[in-house]
């Protein structure tokens, strides 16, 4: 467990500070999160490192945590306040939701896969993150019953417009993820005022897209 707490401090002050994230509630929840009980255990070896990690099961769909500075980067855009109702898309087994738990007062996490969102509650339940619901949803469903949120996070990218994930926002609500409609993917913040949407760019990112959230296939004649 040691080994893992020194991987840990190393993946904050190797990829996660240089990154520009200098808010110290979510250096201070990656530091005290262990990232490697989200992470199957032939795989824990990978916990900390700069990648997107595989957590699916064998042989079913795959399913990634994020590069751990991106989601940091992206918690941050999104400003989480201790009093937010948060939504984390595409859960996985659970990490970013916990992080956001670390941050906000209320978090719903979704996961399309019935056995990752089991075992992501499962976890978070272990941590002692009550105020976590995990809701077995398709990614591009969200998940209207704990609407509005005030913060939504995309776990993965996305490849379409989330209109109905926009629509749960709150009054003055923020919508982060990665967006892929053009070949050059971006981290963009999307926000809620007056009834109306506003996008900016945030920061180049590449991560893979959330299934439920691809471009629909072209139709060939």
């Amino acid at each position: 467990m040691s080994d893992f707490s020194t991987a840990r401090g190393k993946m904050v002050d190797g990829q996660v500070r240089p990154s520009d994230v200098t808010d110290l509630r979510i250096i201070d929840a990656m530091l005290a999160l262990p990232r490697e009980v989200f992470v199957p255990e032939d795989r824990r070896a990978l916990a900390y490192l700069d990648l997107d990690l595989d957590v699916s099961e064998k042989g079913a769909p795959k399913r990634y945590l994020i590069k751990p500075m991106v989601v940091a980067k992206m918690m941050q855009a999104a400003d989480i306040k201790s009093t937010d109702n948060v939504l984390v898309v595409g859960c996985a087994t659970g990490y970013s939701a916990a992080l956001a738990a670390k941050l906000a007062d209320r978090v719903t996490a979704t996961e399309s896969d019935p056995a990752l969102a089991a075992k992501a509650a499962g976890i978070l339940a272990t941590l002692g993150l009550g105020h976590v619901t995990v809701v077995t949803a398709a990614a591009s469903k969200g998940a209207p019953v704990n609407a509005p949120y005030d913060v939504i996070i995309l776990e993965g990218a996305t490849e379409v417009v989330p209109d109905l994930l926009n629509r749960q926002l709150g009054a003055e609500g923020r919508l982060v993820g990665v967006f892929a409609m053009s070949r050059a993917q971006r981290a963009v913040i999307v926000t809620h005022s007056h009834s109306d949407f506003g996008h900016r760019d945030l920061f180049d990112a590449s991560v893979p897209v959330l299934p439920g959230l691809e471009r629909p296939a072209a139709f060939i004649f």
